[in-house]
């Protein structure tokens, strides 16, 4: 779809209302829940934006379903056949979301996936009848695949979090909770690529400027800090691992630009950090979130938080997903002693 050389694409609150439009119908209005004893723990009031109940268990349908209907729309209004197939490289949860997107359209989907990726993702890929390619466990290696299957199949890219029109459709998860939850103060995000914090910056900062936009990242893939604190898009060459495997890849091109403007902090939170906060979702909550999710909650729990004004009373926490490698939960029994 669009290119991402020079300067980023505009994209605005109409963008995200375009979204809106074309995923009405078509996806779930996820809940926002609450918790009291994690309330007591923050010191502050908590909406948890339940995402991992979204359609193919995270946030990503809505960014995919809006990118390939606006493919198909284009078309359409064109004249123009549609595509031979979509592409995307993800570490599984977007390549999820495209391949059920391009299934109700009838187009074909090519996924590359890193040979890392979590069983169950790449399984479900495979349920929606895409293609899987494998790749190594690199942002590299993703997109060099990724143009090499574009090349082959003639397809057409669908980038997990640079494209335009992905982000737009995240972006619809702000205007939800915006409606949901007047009162909310500020809104913490997962990021990795940035497209889901980007999206959703876009329509608080358009809508409610007030209100408060943190990204929050696993310290050991944390390229979206180091970005903010330089000035300038810092990818992570030799990212180290994170139990927070959708969230290991970079920040890009068009995303950057609206999170250097946009988002008014970042926060960084330790692998034990993300554990305990998964942890304690799935036992206070009983919402069966990846460890992903986890870590928006770890960052409002953690000792940076606290510098946050206390008037920034009701928080609300994106829980982007629920795909949970169950076979891989080695983790819960090296967890150092269970949260209080």
């Amino acid at each position: 779809m669009a290119a991402h050389g020079g300067e980023p694409p505009p994209l605005g609150l109409g963008e995200v209302r375009d979204a809106e439009r074309r995923l009405r119908g078509r996806i779930h209005r996820t809940p926002l829940l609450t918790c009291a004893g994690l309330d007591r723990m923050a010191g502050r009031k908590l909406l948890f934006k339940c995402e991992l109940l979204q359609k193919t268990g995270s946030f990503k349908i809505r960014g995919a379903l809006n990118a390939v209907r606006s493919l198909v729309e284009e078309r359409q209004r064109t004249g123009r056949e549609l595509p031979r197939a979509v592409v995307t490289h993800s570490s599984g949860n977007h390549g999820q979301a495209l391949a059920c997107a391009a299934q109700a359209e009838g187009i074909p989907a090519y996924i590359v996936v890193p040979r890392t990726a979590p069983q169950c993702k790449q399984d479900a890929i495979c349920a929606y009848g895409a293609t899987l390619v494998p790749c190594e466990p690199s942002d590299k290696s993703r997109a060099e695949t990724a143009s090499t299957v574009v090349q082959e199949t003639g397809g057409v890219l669908v980038h997990p979090n640079q494209e335009p029109a992905v982000i737009a459709g995240q972006g619809t998860i702000a205007l939800e909770v915006l409606e949901q939850a007047p009162q909310v103060n500020a809104v913490v995000v997962p990021v990795g690529g940035g497209g889901m914090v980007a999206g959703i910056a876009v329509a608080i900062k358009a809508l409610r400027p007030d209100v408060k936009v943190f990204a929050a990242e696993p310290s050991n893939v944390d390229d979206c800090y180091q970005s903010k604190l330089r000035g300038e898009l810092t990818p992570n060459l030799h990212p180290r691992d994170t139990i927070a495997d959708a969230v290991k890849t970079s920040i890009g091109p068009n995303t950057w630009p609206i999170i250097r403007d946009l988002v008014d902090d970042v926060l960084t939170v330790s692998e034990e950090e993300i554990k305990q906060a998964t942890w304690l979702v799935w036992e206070r909550m009983k919402l069966l979130i990846e460890p992903t999710a986890g870590v928006g909650l770890a960052a409002v729990l953690s000792e940076q938080f606290q510098a946050v004004p206390r008037d920034v009373q009701n928080v609300c926490i994106v829980l982007c997903g629920g795909n949970v490698d169950l076979r891989s939960l080695t983790w819960l029994t090296e967890l150092s002693g269970k949260a209080e």
